[in-house]
């Protein structure tokens, strides 16, 4: 999920919307723990979000105000110092995200370069991606980095298809053991939620060692999609899944990717 602030956190100035009025730092602190409490979760992951741009106090704080059992995803430019990276893991941020759909302060040149330095902090990369156009063009390099790789919102895929060459190649990284995908957000590629069944099963029938599952609350940067509830999502996931699959995708995946 994503956490946002009041007027003492800078709004990006190239952001695309503003977040909801009214609400400061601490109400939506208190929003998340009611969005946790409802779903009957006691650990999170905070991902930064670009509405922010490229400061991440934000997420941070928010990080260190749920404190045991939360850890953040951030931001970190190409050419970051061994320095910065040492700083941006003792914030108990656990990966940095690399935008390839919006763009950014990394390119993936950049996140190779830094995967070294993420790697010895325990540290890994989040991609938000189009598998479908993307996917194939990096599967050797992924393939070759020190470090694990999750993918976003199930590959984000623009083509609903699921027997292509692009899913194939994320399943074959899934079954290696080369990514984590998360099976979140299908309403971002398909307006019926059902549609989207066939390629999360796919995923998880890849390896379902690698899966994890995120809200993606407070749903932002919809584009005219219609705003989800959370327990329609956990239901829909739940409808789909055994018990043995989701204790898998709910607690031991994420534990042993964020809380090592």
């Amino acid at each position: 999920m994503h956490l946002l602030g009041g007027p003492q956190h800078l709004l990006s100035p190239t952001r695309v919307e503003n977040p909801a009025p009214g609400y400061d730092f601490d109400d939506w602190l208190a929003m998340y723990r009611a969005h946790l409490a409802a779903l009957g979760c006691n650990k999170g992951l905070i991902v930064h979000t670009i509405l922010y741009g490229g400061d991440i106090s934000v997420t941070r704080e928010a990080v260190s105000a749920m404190g045991d059992g939360f850890k953040g995803v951030g931001l970190l430019p190409d050419g970051a110092s061994a320095q910065e990276v040492k700083a941006f893991a003792a914030a108990n941020m656990v990966a940095v995200r690399l935008n390839y759909v919006h763009g950014g302060l990394l390119s993936w040149e950049g996140a190779r370069d830094m995967a070294a330095a993420l790697a010895d902090h325990g540290m890994h990369l989040q991609i938000l991606i189009h598998a479908d156009k993307h996917i194939e063009q990096i599967a050797d390099d992924i393939r070759a980095l020190p470090v694990p790789v999750v993918i976003d919102h199930c590959g984000w895929p623009t083509d609903m298809a699921v027997d292509t060459p692009a899913i194939d190649t994320l399943c074959a990284l899934l079954s290696e053991r080369q990514v984590y995908v998360k099976l979140s957000a299908p309403y971002r590629f398909c307006a019926d939620w059902n549609a989207a069944t066939p390629l999360i099963r796919r995923l998880i029938d890849a390896n379902p060692d690698h899966c994890l599952w995120g809200s993606d609350w407070p749903y932002l940067m919809l584009n005219g999609v219609h705003m989800p509830h959370a327990s329609a999502l956990a239901d829909s996931f739940s409808a789909i899944t055994s018990a043995e699959e989701r204790q898998k995708i709910l607690c031991a995946n994420p534990d042993r990717l964020f809380l090592p």
